[in-house]
C-alpha cells in the first residue's frame, strides 16, 4: 500500500474555508481512499467552491475533481473526471491513462465533444497528498503533476519542515510544517500539520489561506466585494499627461518584493529603503525599426519562445473558429503590429463589457462576446498566437476611478505581442494600441503567482511629472 494510504487522515474528508485578506470567499473538500470493491485502486476527491460580487454581478465558480491511481506504491494515475461549472463557463474532462498516453474527452454546452491526446503521466499516489507524505518519509517528495485546470504538467515539490509547539484553541499541541512549490504558480505554500495527521491551514503567500473547518462553517461564505477588497488608493491625482501616449508614470511603492519587480525597458525600479521601491512606466509605441512581419518567433522562454504560439485548453489558438476570425480580422495586413492594433481594436469595440460573466476558453468568449479583462486578453492572445504573433496575457494594476471616485489602481489583465524585436503592450479591454503609463505589469498569465501582493502592496506616493 502506498504511504499515501498509510498515513492518517479524517474519515470521510476534509473541509476547508478559503479566506482572501482574512475574508472567506470559499469552500475546498479533499479526500484520499480506496476504492470500495477495488483495493488495487485508489481514488482522490477536490472541490472548490468560491463566491463573490465582482463589481455589481454576484459569481460563483465551482471546480471538483475526481482522480484513480493505482494503490500500490508509485502507483500510477489511471484516469480522473474533471468538472467546472458556473463562472468561467461549464465543461467536463474525462481522461484514462496508460503507459502511452491520456485520452481526454472534452464536453461543452453548445460545442460538440472533442478528444484530445495528451503525453503519458508520470504522475503518482503519492502526489495526491505530497504533505503528509513528506512528513511521514522526513523527506522531500517531488512529482509531475497534472494541472486540472489547463492540463499542463508542473513538478510539485513538497519539503518537510521542523516541528514546533503552539496553543491551538487554549491546547499545547505539536505542529509540522511542510513547504510546497510548484513550477506553475511559483509561491509556496505553507501548510500546518497536527501531530495526529489533521492539516489545519494552508498560506500561499501569507494574504490567502484555507482554515480546516467543519463543514457546516467551511460553507457559510462572507459577502466579498473583489474590487473593493483589492484596490490601491491613491495618495495624490495622477500627473498631467500619465494617460497619454508617449507618457510615463512614477511610483513609490511599499510591499513590492523583488521577486515581482519585472524589469523592462517599459519598466525600472529604484531601491528606496524602508520596503519601499520606486517604479519608473513609460508607454510608447514601438520603433518602425523595431517591427517585423509576421508569423514571428520570440526569443527566450521555457520553450524557447514557442510557447507564447502555443494552442492550449484555454487559449485554443489553433481552433478553427478562431483562426478563421483572426484570418477576418487581420485580412492581408502582414507587419505584426499592425495587424495586432487590428486585433485589439476588434476585440475592444465588439466585445460587452459585462463582469460576473467569465469564460475561460477562447472559442466560449468568441461565442458569447461577453466578459471582463481576463477575456478580453484571453481571446485577444488566442487570434494574435492564430496570427502567428507571440502573445502572453499579463497581470498587473491600472488606474480607473470608479463610481465612488477614489483614484485608485484596480487589479487588471492585458497583452504583450511581440511584434518584430521588441515586446509590446496593448489593452483590448481599453481598446488601447498601446497600453497607457497607469498599467504596472507584476506578474504573466497566471493571476496566482501576485497573490501574495493582495492587501500588502500599497502606493506610497506619486511622483509629480518632471
Amino acid at each position: 500500500m502506498s504511504d499515501a494510504l498509510r498515513v492518517h487522515r479524517p474519515a470521510g474528508g476534509e473541509w476547508f474555508g478559503i479566506y482572501l485578506v482574512d475574508k472567506k470567499v470559499g469552500w475546498f473538500f479533499s479526500d484520499l481512499s480506496l476504492v470500495p470493491g477495488h483495493p488495487g485502486q485508489a481514488r482522490s476527491v477536490e472541490e472548490q467552491v468560491f463566491k463573490a460580487v465582482v463589481g455589481q454581478t454576484a459569481v460563483e465558480r465551482r471546480h471538483r475533481e475526481e482522480r484513480i491511481y493505482e494503490s500500490r506504491p508509485g502507483g500510477r494515475l489511471l484516469s480522473f473526471r474533471i468538472e467546472d461549472k458556473g463562472d468561467g463557463g461549464t465543461q467536463t474532462l474525462i481522461g484514462k491513462a496508460s503507459p502511452t498516453g491520456i485520452e481526454v474527452l472534452r464536453r461543452r454546452p453548445g460545442h460538440a465533444d472533442e478528444t484530445l491526446n495528451l503525453p503519458p503521466s508520470a504522475e503518482t499516489v503519492e502526489d495526491a497528498d505530497q504533505v503528509r507524505v513528506a512528513l511521514l518519509r522526513n523527506a522531500p517528495v517531488s512529482g509531475m503533476v497534472l494541472d486540472g485546470v489547463d492540463l499542463q504538467v508542473a513538478k510539485v515539490t513538497t519539503t518537510p519542515g521542523a516541528s514546533e509547539r503552539r496553543t491551538v484553541n487554549g491546547v499545547p499541541m505539536t505542529l509540522r510544517k511542510t513547504t510546497t512549490l510548484s513550477d506553475k504558480v511559483r509561491v509556496p505554500a505553507l501548510t500546518t500539520v497536527s501531530a495526529q495527521g489533521d492539516i489545519l491551514e494552508t498560506s500561499l503567500g501569507g494574504t490567502s489561506t484555507v482554515r480546516a473547518e467543519p463543514k457546516s462553517v467551511a460553507q457559510r461564505l462572507d459577502k466579498v466585494e473583489i474590487f473593493g477588497l483589492s484596490r490601491l488608493v491613491l495618495p495624490r491625482p495622477l500627473p498631467a499627461g500619465a494617460r497619454d501616449v508617449p507618457g510615463e508614470l512614477t511610483l513609490v511603492l511599499q510591499g513590492l518584493g523583488p521577486e515581482f519587480q519585472r524589469a523592462t525597458p517599459r519598466q525600472s525600479y529604484r531601491e528606496l529603503g524602508g520596503d519601499k521601491v520606486e517604479v519608473r512606466i513609460r508607454a510608447a509605441a514601438p520603433l518602425a525599426s523595431e517591427l517585423r512581419t509576421r508569423p514571428l518567433q520570440a526569443p527566450g522562454g521555457a520553450d524557447g519562445g514557442s510557447e507564447y504560439l502555443k494552442s492550449s485548453l484555454a487559449v485554443e489558438s489553433e481552433a478553427p473558429e478562431i483562426v478563421a476570425k483572426a484570418r477576418e480580422i487581420a485580412g492581408a495586413e502582414t507587419d505584426a503590429y499592425a495587424a495586432a492594433r487590428k486585433v485589439v481594436a476588434w476585440v475592444g469595440s465588439h466585445m460587452k463589457k459585462e463582469y460576473g460573466a467569465s469564460a475561460d476558453r477562447a472559442t466560449d468568449v468568441l461565442r458569447q462576446m461577453t466578459g471582463d479583462c481576463t477575456e478580453h486578453s484571453l481571446l485577444a492572445v488566442a487570434l494574435l498566437r492564430a496570427l502567428g504573433i507571440p502573445a502572453r496575457r499579463v497581470d498587473g494594476v491600472v488606474y480607473v476611478q470608479n463610481g465612488d471616485g477614489v483614484p485608485a489602481l484596480y487589479w487588471h489583465e492585458w497583452v504583450e505581442a511581440y511584434v518584430g524585436t521588441t515586446w509590446t503592450q496593448l489593452d483590448p479591454t481599453f481598446g488601447q494600441p498601446v497600453a497607457d503609463a497607469t498599467h504596472l505589469t507584476l506578474g504573466e498569465e497566471s493571476q496566482a503567482d501576485i497573490i501574495p501582493l493582495l492587501g500588502k502592496l500599497k502606493v506610497v506616493d506619486v511622483v509629480p511629472a518632471g
